[in-house]
């Protein structure tokens, strides 16, 4: 399992448990390693809609869109 598959996986644990602020923590990590990733930007994007930051949140499903507008996960 590569690094960003391993803070996915962390992330998703962390959702799991309500903990979205470490999650996005983790996810933001994830991204600095990959930010041309639709996946990445949606996974910071449902963090960030859990902690009820949606401006923020809208912001991370419209670029995980400008990197796949087929994404459906982001619209």
């Amino acid at each position: 399992m590569d690094e960003i598959a391993k803070l996915v996986s962390k992330g998703q644990s962390f959702m799991e448990d309500g903990k979205f602020e470490d999650a996005l923590g983790v996810f933001e990590q994830a991204l600095l390693l990959n930010q041309d990733d639709p996946d990445l930007w949606n996974h910071k994007g449902v963090a960030l809609r859990s902690l009820g930051r949606y401006d923020e949140s809208v912001e991370c499903f419209n670029r995980s869109l400008e990197i796949d507008p087929r994404d459906k996960r982001a619209s």
